[in-house]
């Protein structure tokens, strides 16, 4: 196993009926790195992400979270450890604002605890204080200043995407597990939220895992690019190498006359 590698994938492999979604598949993210994992429809990927983050367990096979054997825990434990997820559809509480939806993330909490709230005021009012200048810090970093005060339901798809991302910054994530993040985002937030995921990743250290189907935001963020066709990975690579690809050009277009076209 790679030391440098935060997630390692290990002949890992899961049935849903008769289909096998995912066929010994073998990846690492290394850290400090944008990787991006694309394949056509019906590939595996979105399996693979589930995986991944715990939200299934494989029938077969090991994942390793910086270097722990993580294989079947949950989603709640595994962001203990420090890996997080955003979703197509945004999460947000829709009725709080979006600087509250922030201080929201933290775990454990002394205000959680109305016993603490009672017997330690003075520590409650402490760690309050300091969760919200970190959501406000955050905040400031993603550009979000002139929207914290707004319920988080009334932000735009790109906003909301910045939210969750700023979410992942309150709990200083190891890695963070972006699933279509352009989804219903305009073009103008979208090259917002690359830069910001750029900046993360640049001045932060933040490592990311993303599936995404627009090849153009590939192409900025991710190097390097995983390929998964028919549940197995195919191929690895930057986007250059990638493109030119027989094998890749035939799973995404059919043949290769199609995809020079």
């Amino acid at each position: 196993m790679s030391f440098d590698a935060v997630i390692d994938v290990q002949n890992v492999s899961k049935h849903f009926g008769g289909l096998l979604a995912v066929n010994n598949c073998s990846l690492k993210v290394e850290r400090g790195s944008i990787t991006g994992l694309i394949g056509p429809n019906g590939a595996g990927k979105s399996t693979l992400f589930n995986l991944v983050a715990g939200n299934i367990a494989p029938d077969s096979g090991r994942i390793f979270f910086d270097g722990a054997d993580v294989t079947g825990l949950r989603p709640h434990q595994l962001f203990h450890r420090g890996m997080l997820r955003t979703f197509q559809i945004a999460h947000e509480f829709s009725n709080m604002t979006a600087l509250e939806n922030l201080m929201m993330v933290p775990p454990e909490q002394p205000g959680e605890s109305l016993l603490t709230t009672w017997m330690m005021p003075a520590k409650v009012k402490s760690t309050d204080r300091a969760v919200r200048q970190k959501a406000l810090d955050v905040i400031d970093f993603l550009k979000l200043g002139h929207v914290k005060n707004e319920l988080a339901g009334n932000l735009s798809g790109g906003q909301k995407k910045l939210l969750e991302l700023g979410r992942t910054m309150m709990v200083d994530a190891h890695v963070v597990l972006l699933d279509e993040v352009a989804a219903g985002v305009n073009r103008t937030l979208l090259q917002d939220l690359a830069a910001n995921i750029e900046r993360m990743n640049r001045e932060l250290g933040y490592t990311f895992f993303v599936i995404e189907h627009d090849m153009d935001l590939i192409g900025r963020l991710c190097d390097p690019v995983i390929v998964m066709a028919q549940g197995e990975v195919i191929a690895e690579g930057s986007m250059a190498e990638i493109r030119a690809n027989p094998e890749i050009i035939e799973a995404y277009f059919g043949s290769p006359v199609e995809a020079a076209e």
